[in-house]
């Protein structure tokens, strides 16, 4: 039951130490881990590549020019040798149990695409909230509001096979969700818990949301081709939503 954990990287710092150490001290050890570098304009520092070296799980891949995060996570999902495909970042961290409690409920469910609560920290790792999600989510759902957090996404390959994420600046692994569930899946998750911490930049969060209209705007009418009338729906429903969030 290989888990393929994908995580992409530009000019990474001590936050990625962080997160390969959490990925590490998972209870679940069968695993393998995919760092991608994506073209970083400087090395990596001599602590973090002796960690990489030191850890047989880790297979450090380096792109010979820089693409962006669809691209490095699409060539870690090339690359991954397991059945469960799973995303960290590389300033987030993961629950110990993280891996061991959505495998065994993705093959117990026989589950294709899963996720978790997960709490929001800020740049020092203090806690600024907590982010739950519907038990289910459908493809309509996740067009209204795309609450699966990345770093707590596992899907199936034995199900659905490699599916990738669109080729798009952001709001790439809400494309890569709305592919899987537009075959016909259904989402479940862990939500009793928060199962991974999601780190927010300097940035405020209000411009962060503000920011991102535009890339949502995109997944409608670019990635999903709605038409004009169901994209303003849609969109409209994400965006007020979206402001509403405190964290």
């Amino acid at each position: 039951m290989l888990v393929s954990i994908i995580t992409p990287c530009f000019n990474p710092d001590e936050k990625l130490i962080e997160s390969i150490v959490s990925v590490q001290n998972q209870s679940f050890q069968d695993y393998e881990h995919i760092i991608v570098d994506d073209f970083s304009s400087k090395p990596m520092s001599a602590e973090l590549l002796k960690i990489i070296e030191l850890d047989p799980k880790i297979r450090l891949i380096t792109r010979s020019w820089n693409g962006g995060a669809a691209v490095s996570r699409n060539r870690g999902i090339q690359e991954a040798r397991g059945r469960f495909i799973a995303f960290l970042d590389s300033d987030d961290l993961w629950h110990p149990k993280k891996l061991e409690l959505q495998v065994a409920f993705m093959e117990g469910n026989n589950i294709a695409l899963c996720y978790s609560s997960y709490e929001v920290i800020d740049s020092r790792g203090k806690v600024l909230g907590t982010r739950t999600p519907p038990s289910e989510m459908t493809y309509t759902d996740i067009l209204k509001s795309n609450q699966i957090g990345c770093l707590t996404a596992i899907y199936d390959s034995r199900i659905i096979g490699k599916v990738y994420m669109p080729n798009i600046s952001k709001r790439q692994d809400m494309g890569l969700w709305l592919k899987i569930l537009r075959m016909g899946h259904v989402a479940r998750g862990i939500v009793s818990q928060p199962l991974g911490r999601y780190r927010v930049g300097h940035t405020s969060l209000s411009s962060n949301k503000l920011n991102v209209l535009g890339y949502q705007w995109a997944i409608y009418r670019r990635v999903e081709k709605l038409p004009l009338l169901p994209s303003i729906k849609y969109f409209s429903a994400y965006a007020w939503k979206g402001l509403r969030r405190k964290v």
